[in-house]
């Protein structure tokens, strides 16, 4: 697949992604594992697309008051080391694939059940939640597959009723680019050749279509259309895409 097609998946990945508030990271790490990009440069391509769309809504949303810092500082202390410890793992293309799949299967059915549950209006509850916990295990998955997290972080908040729905997104957002960095650190670290670092430049189209995509996305989430059709249809396109890798896996182990 030539590169500007592939700045169109790109484009409408991240449109997608933003109109309900994330990065689209684990999108943008199947298509490139599809189109056979070098696996052990695709994940620092993707969270470089993750930390251009969620930069500017992160922003938003810490301007507008929607992200509880004092609430959420033990997630971030947490998912961030945990995040570049991530990154900085070694393992192969087989179990990277499976595990990718995995996470975007995983990933897909809680995006379904966020979108019976989400509500704009439901008031926090005052159950606890184990956020160190959670932050630690998602920032070391979420490092070591160069995705942000908030895919998974979401659901999981709506679920518990743990904030409103606006200071959800703004968490997750926050919670995506601050992974993203470490774990896009995490992954840097590892390209020890010079000439494999230097290749990410290379993949700059790609970098502007998400920034273009991101944008819309995040005009069209905030917009006319209802952000639950909108997860549907995402969650649609992440559960065709993970059964596309667990497919391939699946070849891989002999198991068809």
């Amino acid at each position: 697949m030539s590169l500007l097609k592939l700045a169109g998946l790109f484009f409408l990945t991240a449109l997608l992604y933003a109109a309900v508030g994330f990065g689209g990271g684990s999108t943008y790490n199947a298509v490139l594992v599809l189109v056979g990009t070098d696996f052990v440069i695709l994940p620092a391509i993707a969270l470089i697309c993750n930390i251009i769309v969620v930069t500017g809504g992160t922003w938003r949303f810490h301007r507008g008051g929607h992200i509880p810092w004092r609430k959420v500082w033990p997630l971030f202390a947490f998912s961030v080391p945990m995040a570049w410890i991530g990154g900085r793992i070694l393992i192969d293309e087989t179990l990277f694939v499976l595990l990718l799949g995995l996470a975007l299967l995983f990933a897909g059915f809680l995006m379904l059940v966020q979108s019976r549950i989400y509500s704009d209006d439901s008031l926090p509850s005052e159950r606890r939640l184990p956020i160190s916990t959670i932050g630690g295990g998602l920032g070391f998955m979420s490092g070591m597959v160069g995705i942000g997290g908030g895919i998974f972080l979401a659901p999981i908040l709506h679920l518990f009723n743990w904030e409103r729905a606006k200071a959800i997104a703004g968490i997750c957002s926050a919670f995506i680019l601050v992974n993203s960095i470490s774990g896009l650190i995490g992954q840097a670290m590892k390209l020890e050749d010079i000439s494999r670092l230097s290749s990410l430049i290379d993949y700059w189209p790609l970098y502007l279509a998400v920034l273009v995509g991101g944008q819309i996305g995040s005009l069209v989430g905030s917009g006319w259309l209802n952000p639950r059709w909108i997860r549907v249809v995402t969650a649609g396109l992440i559960l065709f895409v993970a059964a596309r890798l667990l497919l391939r896996s699946a070849q891989v182990y002999g198991l068809f």
